[in-house]
């Protein structure tokens, strides 16, 4: 028997190992540490593996009764197994558990038989029975004997009733529903004035070997007269009740007649107690009218059926009774919900974990029977889970699809069982799984790049910027630290000028900022978390560094040059308007901070000389007068927008002069010591002495090649000419192409406009000449399909004049002189041969101009030349 539920066991691995059913079979009693089988074996695993890959039991009784050598794969008793106790009432006793191993994970159904042994005798509840019978009792009448119990089962229960030697009974022995029953049977007529009682002893034997008996006496006493004995309607009744009858329903009425009269015909009714069945505790008999009562609710998941032995006994001085069986059939009715055991295997769940892991067991009873007991289970709701098959009605929960803790971190599993009858029942169960965290995010920051504002002159130790970055997973997954990362185009190294706290991201300045030495730079902030493996991403800092208003203007030459006397001569018959110095000064600030404004100091009573706000041309006011002093000492003050305000200062001393013969150089030479000039000084004029030549030579290489490229003639493009007409403007011609530069100017402004002669063009047009001095152009030159524009704006004091060309063509690009002045900006030359420069005009001053040939060819790399007119 035992090899061939190992057969079927095998067969069972073979055909799907994750619903395996493997069947052993051990007797009750055994010792501890009897072994029942060999796991390794009967599943085909190397029996180390069974350790290495945590193999062990599960189940759902109380006491863990059995247990696994994980060495030798032997499966043993691990506590004493008491059949009866486990099983009690039933014919088959079997215990079921599961095996679980990892690594993969699979699942093994172990159903183990606990077979019986003989170890209980049959057992009376009665020690003594008696039975009154009379002595007018024919031979032939039976009397049903009180039936014994015996817990064992099949061989080792009851199998025979022995009735002691005597001469007036035997006993009958039958088979019934509930097993065997015995009958005395009369066989030789009573005197009771010979003997007035028998006394016997009933022997219940069962069939163990060796057979176990009980005993009960019996005690007869032969009751005298009463002739008749009550006669039940039906030696068998039979009745279904509903298991959800209610309590005091009555079931069935006993009828009994009885032939004697008077007491002897007064019937009362009893049930008899027969072994272990419990009918007495179920029902009760009205003994007056014999109806049959439920006396306590009925379980057919207890007891399906009842047999009961009813008594009818008259009232007689010698009371005779007669017996009748009542079978009653107990009908199922849906009355229990299927019931669900979990057993949880692996919580939390990784969330990256593969389709197919097993989350769960899930196991559902139902104690009704039939259709009624037929269950069905599945998962409420979609989730990333699902219920596989074991084997009958075990249940394995697994994961069905991809689980990211950032999206949902935790699962209420609601498990549903419904079972088939016709009202179904249901029932519920939730599994809450919890998904762990995989580093599988890496920090972000909210933007690629951010820009960071700092003031020079900071104090070293301040926090310039804070930055952070979010990680959606959680704890050393989400644990940031932050590192500088210097850029690839810095050389400096950025550690050396900023620390930034690792876990708070705040970034700190190691050293003050001076605008003028770095306006801005660029580098990188890296965060990573302390997963495993690490992960990180970066954003750029660009920090730019506002100006500070930290320097004063400063005095250019000639009126700076230390040692130097600041003395300007002017005839006396100067008119007003007259130039008498311009002073120059820069300021190394930016914006507001270097926009310098000049402002003259005369002494009292005086007002013979003005300067120009912006310009710091001195001139002056009127013509001079008698009055008027021949030598005035001039304050000028040059102060910037800053916040605050920082000024410069220069004294200038005016002479007038009676005629202009007695005029000399504006500026006096500074007496110089010998020595002043020197090695330096020879160095410097050497250098710019050929730095000019090498200019020379690459312009007269740039237009020698210009010349080649022209088939070495000039007949379509003669040298250019630059000529001055009556009316002051100037013109600037070459071969086919000519530009007059005309300007026109009142007492304080002067305005530029460049345009191709002849003036005006037949196919110019002009835009409009505005309140905001504003002269807009559009001309097609010759031999170009490009089209120029020119534009000068007098508002912004800004000059755009833009040629498109071609190898032969020239840009031009007029600007005020000198060239370059201490006060402009140069904006951008880009790919569109623009170059955008803002100036600030004089308020009455001529203009002068530089005129900048470009030429495009093969020789762009060369410095493009610059003429002086």
């Amino acid at each position: 028997m035992q090899s061939r539920l190992m057969l079927l066991a095998i067969l069972l691995c073979l055909f799907d190992w994750s619903a395996a059913q493997m069947s052993f079979s051990v007797s009750e009693e055994v010792d501890k540490g009897t072994v029942i089988g060999n796991l390794a074996k009967d599943l085909n695993i190397v029996s180390q593996q069974l350790e290495e890959r945590g193999f062990r039991i599960v189940s759902l009784l109380s006491k863990k009764y059995f247990e696994v050598d994980l060495r030798t794969g032997a499966l043993f008793v691990n506590e004493r197994i008491d059949r009866e106790e486990l099983c009690p009432n039933t014919h088959k006793c079997s215990l079921n558990i599961e095996g679980l191993i990892s690594s993969p994970m699979n699942i093994y159904r172990i159903e183990v038989n606990i077979l019986d042994i003989n170890d209980n005798a049959p057992k009376f509840l009665e020690q003594i029975h008696v039975f009154n019978v009379s002595e007018s009792s024919s031979a032939g009448e039976r009397y049903p004997l009180p039936a014994a119990h015996d817990a064992d089962t099949g061989i080792n229960s009851v199998k025979t009733y022995k009735l002691s030697p005597n001469e007036f009974f035997s006993i009958d022995v039958s088979t019934s529903r509930d097993g065997l029953s015995a009958e005395l049977v009369l066989q030789k007529a009573l005197d009771r004035e010979k003997q007035p009682n028998v006394r016997l002893i009933l022997t219940a034997v069962d069939g163990g070997k060796p057979a176990r008996s009980g005993n009960m006496q019996i005690i007869v006493n032969v009751v005298d007269v009463n002739d008749n004995t009550p006669l039940f309607s039906k030696p068998l009744y039979k009745v279904s009740v509903r298991e959800n009858e209610s309590v005091g329903t009555t079931i069935l009425k006993l009828n009994a007649t009885d032939l004697d009269e008077g007491s002897n015909a007064e019937i009362k009714y009893s049930l008899m107690k027969r072994g272990n069945v419990d009918s007495h505790e179920k029902f009760y008999v009205v003994p007056e009218s014999g109806e049959i009562v439920l006396k306590n609710r009925l379980d057919y998941e207890e007891n399906n059926a009842y047999e009961l032995r009813v008594q009818a006994s008259d009232k007689g001085g010698s009371p005779r009774s007669g017996y009748s069986k009542v079978l009653i059939e107990v009908v199922d009715m849906n009355d229990n919900a299927p019931e669900i055991s979990i057993t949880s295997v692996m919580s939390p769940v990784k969330e990256k974990a593969e389709i197919g892991t097993v989350v769960a067991l899930v196991t559902v009873t139902d104690k009704d029977g039939g259709q009624n007991g037929i269950t069905t289970c599945k998962i409420k709701n979609i989730l990333p889970f699902k219920l596989t098959t074991n084997y009958k009605n075990y249940y394995s929960l697994i994961v069905d699809g991809l689980l990211d803790r950032e999206t949902v971190a935790e699962y209420n599993v609601t498990i549903t069982a419904v079972d088939a009858g016709s009202l179904p029942l249901s029932s519920t169960a939730v599994i809450n799984v919890q998904v762990s965290d995989v580093n599988d995010n890496a920090p972000t920051f909210p933007e690629g790049a951010m820009n960071v504002y700092v003031r020079e002159n900071s104090q070293v130790g301040n926090v310039i910027t804070k930055v952070t970055a979010h990680d959606a997973d959680i704890d050393d997954n989400a644990d940031l630290t932050y590192f500088l990362i210097d850029s690839n185009s810095w050389k400096t190294q950025i550690s050396s000028i900023l620390n930034i706290n690792s876990k708070t991201g705040e970034i700190m300045a190691m050293q003050s900022f001076d605008y003028e030495k770095l306006k801005t730079f660029q580098f990188k902030v890296q965060a990573t978390d302390s997963g495993v493996p690490p992960l990180s991403s970066n954003v750029t800092v660009n920090v730019f560094v506002l100006d500070e208003n930290d320097n004063s203007p400063s005095i250019l030459a000639p009126y700076s040059e230390h040692g130097s006397v600041n003395s300007e001569n002017i005839p006396y018959s100067a008119e007003a308007g007259y130039f008498v110095a311009k002073i120059r000064a820069v300021d190394p600030d930016s914006g507001y901070n270097a926009l310098l404004s000049y402002h003259l100091s005369e002494p009292k009573g005086n007002n013979l000389f003005r300067i120009g706000t912006s310009s710091g041309e001195i001139r002056t006011k009127r013509r001079m007068s008698d009055n008027d002093l021949k030598s005035h000492p001039l304050l000028v003050l040059v102060s910037d927008n800053g916040e605050p305000s920082l000024s410069a200062t220069v004294s200038i001393e005016v002479v007038v002069l009676e005629s202009t013969a007695d005029m000399q150089t504006p500026f006096r030479h500074v007496p110089l010591k010998e020595d002043s000039f020197s090695d330096l000084n020879l160095y410097l004029l050497i250098a710019i002495v050929s730095v000019s030549v090498i200019f020379l030579l690459s312009l007269i290489s740039l237009v020698a090649v210009r010349c080649h490229r022209t088939d070495g003639s000039f007949s379509r493009y003669s040298a250019p000419m630059i000529t001055t007409h009556p009316d002051g403007s100037w013109s600037y011609s070459k071969a086919t192409q000519q530009y007059d530069v005309c300007f026109s100017s009142d007492t304080l402004k002067s305005d530029v406009v460049v345009f191709p002669a002849p003036f005006p063009p037949v196919d110019a047009e002009l835009i409009s000449i505005n309140g905001a001095d504003t002269f807009t152009r559009t001309q097609t030159l010759p031999n170009s399909d490009k089209v120029s524009t020119w534009s000068y704006s007098k508002a912004t004091q800004q000059y755009d004049v833009c040629f498109s060309s071609d190898t032969l063509k020239s840009d031009v690009v007029v600007f005020p002189a000198p060239f370059p002045p201490v006060d402009a900006e140069l904006i951008s030359i880009n790919g569109t041969d623009t170059f955008t420069r803002t100036q600030t005009l004089p308020n009455s001053e001529k203009v002068r101009f530089f005129i900048v040939l470009k030429v495009k060819s093969e020789m762009k790399k060369m410095s493009p030349a610059l003429f002086l007119f």
